[in-house]
């Protein structure tokens, strides 16, 4: 399985790029990990709604722009379904058996996402309805679809 992470924006902090290294490390035994980082689009202070919509949509061009044709696209988005691990696993390996060989994962910005990538995405997922940094978020989806392929494999690991 091929598992793309499409995100926008550069990871500045140090512990986030160890963990996420980290992560990719791990997650090499059981799959081909891609990180593909897209620019994003600096927000003014005070945007109105126009520019924030006009931000969205440039930086989900660029998303689009990374997606290859006959990928599943599951996009994180605070409206999107809540799944425990388990249940995470078990759409990973669903997939899989159903005959998907490439996931894309996709990670907006700080506005979020544009119509047209939520639009495209085959799934939405939810880890919460809370507001997370999207670079945490990164090592977050990687730390719980390395979890996915421990359960898959039916390896241990804690709860």
């Amino acid at each position: 399985m091929k598992i793309t992470l499409v995100t926008v924006g550069k990871i500045k902090e140090k512990f986030y790029t160890d963990a996420i290294g980290e992560y990719s490390k791990r997650l090499s035994r059981y799959c081909k990990l891609d990180i593909v980082q897209v620019a994003d689009e600096k927000t003014p202070d005070s945007a109105s709604e126009a520019v924030e919509r006009q931000i969205k949509e440039k930086e989900g061009e660029r998303i689009l722009s990374s997606i290859k044709d006959g990928a599943y696209v599951i996009a994180l988005a605070i409206d999107g379904e809540m799944l425990n691990s388990v249940e995470l696993s078990e759409k990973i390996n669903g997939l899989g058996i159903g005959g998907v060989s490439h996931i894309v994962f996709v990670i907006g910005g700080s506005l979020g996402l544009s119509d047209a990538v939520l639009r495209r995405a085959d799934y939405k997922l939810s880890f919460s309805r809370m507001t997370f940094p999207h670079q945490l978020m990164r090592v977050v989806l990687l730390e719980q679809v390395y979890r996915s392929y421990r359960i898959i494999s039916g390896e241990p690991y804690h709860k």
